[in-house]
């Protein structure tokens, strides 16, 4: 690898990509923010006139929304590894993501629709790829990556932070549809700067083509698979038939989702009956059991965008000496909390670590569950509050946003990681979309508790997310000692083959919508 021209002991073109990552981020958590005020809005809202839907309506399009962005970031990768390398899918993302944004801030139906469509497609462009170019600033076993990654959350979470701050004052003067105008301005400068940077990302993110073609797996190769394997054909066959089946008599957007996550189902049995010993079959278990992880986590802390973000907006008092703080500006606790926790939380699993104590992955996580489903329990005090005197602190707010950011900070920073050490080298590429299409179901079934509370309350909701998230949490630690043995010392093992180069910071994004 040539030489790079660094600043700060780092390449230079990782001050490109923060940048990039940054104004994108604050383009996608601004518009996050936003999306289910400004549907559930009336036209007598002080912010101006929105949709007019129901929580219920617009809890369910949130969830639909989010769970796309993530599921996108599956063809967004296999298009950068086939077609255009990461660099042309990241300028293209960023245009797309321009053109959404802009079509956002038309005050129609349509381009609400439209405008939606097209930052999905964006974000799915962009989001695994700029974290894939990354990991190529480095040479392998640079000792440097892991702090690049490093600036590069950082660049992550001040996006986060700098849009749920100023979108939300920009809304509360001027209007739902200046804060999405804002969101596209901000994305036009993350591509500015892109195009300008260019110069200092030569050689990184083209496209390759795999000189090793043992080791190139399609998902065609698996399916045609699955043909010739009766029994695993069988079972996909059924979840498919039912799949349809609710699709026809229930509802058409659940029957094609449950149609995916079929095929998803086939696809891992075929992964596994391929495998050709004891120890990459248990380390594939241990892994999709980790994927229930994700998908409880998300599950609960995409409340934020969702009901807490409504509950913050009709129930909360959010006057703080004489003025109304937005409703918007409460999503701006867990990024600064992210900046001022991240390496107090690092360094206390570290030091664990060098003591000999449990510091695992597989205790990380589900850790990280329970401090996070601890936070709901500021959120049960919230509605007891309002249920008794009609409206609730902000100090429950403020507790369990920072439980929730601790918690994501045990769970997050790992789980791409742990997946790239357990994954079976043949289709550690494969696994990692299929850990977006869990972080994506996490955040549509997160939109399915949200709308529950319509007929159930904000306090059993609340409440059952906690005690869902703590008996998760202490199952998955219970069985602590069987998995690490079903790992067979995969955290032990060093390796410079795997690095984490996907994304290994967003909130998975946050895993980054």
């Amino acid at each position: 690898m040539e030489q790079r021209s660094e600043l700060w002991g780092h390449p230079k073109g990782l001050y490109i990509l923060f940048l990039t990552e940054m104004w994108e981020r604050f383009s996608y958590y601004g518009m996050r923010a936003l999306l289910v005020l400004y549907m559930t809005a009336t036209a007598m809202h002080e912010n101006g006139e929105g949709l007019g839907w129901t929580e219920k309506e617009a809890l369910a399009l949130y969830g639909w929304y989010t769970m796309l962005v993530y599921v996108a970031s599956i063809p967004g990768g296999m298009i950068a590894d086939r077609l255009w390398g990461q660099k042309k899918s990241v300028l293209i993302g960023a245009v797309v993501l321009c053109l959404g944004h802009g079509v956002l801030a038309i005050e129609a139906l349509w381009a609400y629709y439209t405008g939606l469509a097209l930052v999905i497609a964006g974000v799915g462009l962009l989001k695994p790829n700029i974290s894939t170019m990354v990991g190529g600033l480095y040479p392998p076993g640079d000792e440097r990556r892991d702090k690049g990654f490093s600036v590069f959350y950082v660049g992550i979470n001040l996006g986060s932070l700098l849009a749920t701050i100023i979108v939300g004052l920009v809304v509360k003067d001027f209007g739902w549809h200046a804060g999405f105008g804002l969101a596209g301005i901000a994305m036009v400068f993350g591509l500015i700067v892109y195009l300008w940077g260019q110069k200092f990302l030569v050689g990184v993110g083209d496209l390759v083509k795999s000189k090793n073609k043992s080791e190139d797996v399609s998902v065609m190769q698996l399916y045609g698979n699955l043909l010739k394997s009766p029994l695993q054909l069988a079972f996909t066959g059924i979840l498919l038939a039912l799949s349809v089946y609710g699709g026809i008599k229930i509802n058409v957007g659940y029957g094609l989702l449950f149609t995916f996550l079929s095929l998803i189902v086939g696809m891992m049995m075929m992964i596994y009956k391929d495998l050709n010993n004891q120890i990459s079959r248990d380390r594939f278990l241990v892994l999709l059991l980790s994927f229930i992880m994700v998908i409880i986590f998300w599950g609960a802390f995409e409340q934020a965008g969702g009901l807490m973000n409504l509950y913050t907006d009709s129930k909360t008092d959010r006057v703080l000496f004489g003025w109304e703080i937005p409703t918007i500006m409460f999503q701006s606790l867990n990024a600064g909390f992210i900046i001022l926790f991240a390496t107090a939380v690092a360094s206390f699993w570290a030091k664990r670590k060098l003591k000999n104590k449990e510091a695992s992955s597989l205790l990380k996580m589900p850790i990280g569950i329970i401090i996070m489903g601890w936070g709901f329990i500021f959120m049960v005090f919230a509605a007891a509050e309002y249920d008794k005197s009609g409206s609730s602190s902000m100090i429950w707010l403020v507790l369990a946003y920072l439980f929730h950011t601790i918690g994501e900070l045990c769970i997050s920073p790992v789980a791409l990681s742990f997946i790239t050490k357990l994954a079976p080298i043949r289709y550690a590429s494969l696994m990692m979309g299929v850990y977006f299409a869990a972080t994506g179901l996490g955040n549509k079934v997160a939109g399915i508790v949200g709308e529950s509370a319509t007929d159930f309350g904000e306090y059993t909701v609340f409440a059952g997310i906690t005690l869902l998230t703590v008996l998760v949490g202490a199952i998955f630690i219970a069985l602590l000692k069987p998995l690490k043995r079903m790992t067979h010392g995969a955290e032990d093992i060093k390796d410079d083959t795997h690095h984490e180069e996907q994304e290994g910071f967003e909130l998975a994004d946050k895993a980054e919508a």
